[in-house]
């Protein structure tokens, strides 16, 4: 049994990760923001028998002491720590440099001091900014095209520098649009299903043209846990994405339609993001992971989604789950 730490394992994807990892026989750390209420985040919500092999550790990404504390014993480390909202950057992108970019560094730092067997470092598909050409490659130019994403490009680097300054075993992730139970409502997929739960017939939405290559939580999950598995990883950048591109318009028909529901969309001028700053176009070219990890995603392509579309809405509208959603606002 290997000990793994996962930072940011109480968000989105890192609970999922986190419960995939126990099942899979690893033991796990898993780092989770503090905060006085003494949460968990999504780990709150997670099966007993699960919660009950947690190794939980409260801290701050920020903090390089409290990084390193918690890194200790483990051989590899799942670095998903990080603010992930795009419009909020807009608003502050002085605490994106410091949670995205000096945590990376705190992070790459503790892990080449403690000799970790393998740093596995989150990255995003919006560092490629509108597609330049598609499928999107790891070798197309990066694109800060938000605050968010330029931070995220800063530590995609910091992480990489370790690899070829330092020898750490350094291998960066980078997920396309992922979705699925427990995604914030900030993330167009949840904004859709939770309206439409809620009964809203005028579903508020931004920009409907820009394509996506969305990705089920599952699939990401399993494309992390690969690359734990791989010796061909280190030192690469490997796109996780399902190789299918649609538009945000074309995804809300197919939800409206699984949830059997028929709304009008309404833009809404805040949820717009600044002209040169939406991403028009993202799909995945995911050969490299294929070729690397032998993963193949097992939600891909049109009935793909729809399959995780639907398992999505099948959490999204019970009741227990909805609650703590507030479909009558914008999450920023």
């Amino acid at each position: 049994m290997r000990q793994v730490l996962v930072t940011g394992a109480g968000g989105f994807i890192g609970s999922h990760l986190t419960e995939a990892l126990i099942r899979a026989g690893y033991g796990v750390r898993a780092f989770v923001h503090y905060n006085s209420r003494g949460s968990w985040g999504w780990l709150d919500h997670i099966e007993d028998p699960i919660k009950s092999e947690l190794d939980v550790f409260a801290g701050d990404i920020q903090d390089p002491h409290g990084v390193r504390t918690a890194m200790k014993g483990c051989d590899v480390v799942f670095h998903l720590a990080a603010l992930i909202g795009i419009p909020y950057s807009y608003h502050s992108p002085d605490i994106y440099v410091d949670v995205n970019v000096k945590g990376t560094l705190n992070v790459a730092q503790a892990a080449r001091e403690l000799g970790v067997d393998k740093l596995i470092h989150t990255s995003t598909s919006e560092v490629y900014g509108t597609a330049r050409f598609v499928p999107i490659t790891e070798s197309h130019p990066l694109q800060g095209q938000s605050p968010y994403s330029a931070s995220k490009i800063g530590a995609d680097q910091i992480a990489l520098s370790f690899y070829t300054s330092f020898g750490v075993p350094v291998t960066v992730v980078r997920p396309f649009n992922t979705y699925g139970p427990r995604q914030s409502a900030r993330a167009v997929i949840p904004t859709v299903i939770t309206q439409i739960a809620a009964g809203k017939k005028q579903i508020k939405l931004g920009a409907l043209s820009p394509t996506r290559d969305f990705n089920y939580v599952k699939d990401t999950v399993n494309g992390f846990i690969a690359v734990v598995q791989s010796a061909k990883s280190l030192g690469e950048v490997i796109n996780i994405g399902s190789n299918y591109e649609i538009t945000i318009g074309d995804t809300v028909e197919m939800i409206a339609d699984l949830m059997d529901a028929q709304v009008e969309v309404v833009s809404d001028e805040q949820r717009l993001r600044p002209v040169n700053s939406e991403v028009e176009r993202l799909w995945a070219d995911n050969t490299k992971a294929r070729q690397l990890l032998d993963w193949i995603p097992a939600y891909g392509q049109r009935e793909g989604l729809r399959k995780g579309l639907l398992e999505t809405i099948q959490w999204f509208s019970k009741k227990e789950n909805l609650k703590d959603y507030k479909s009558e606002i914008y999450n920023l």
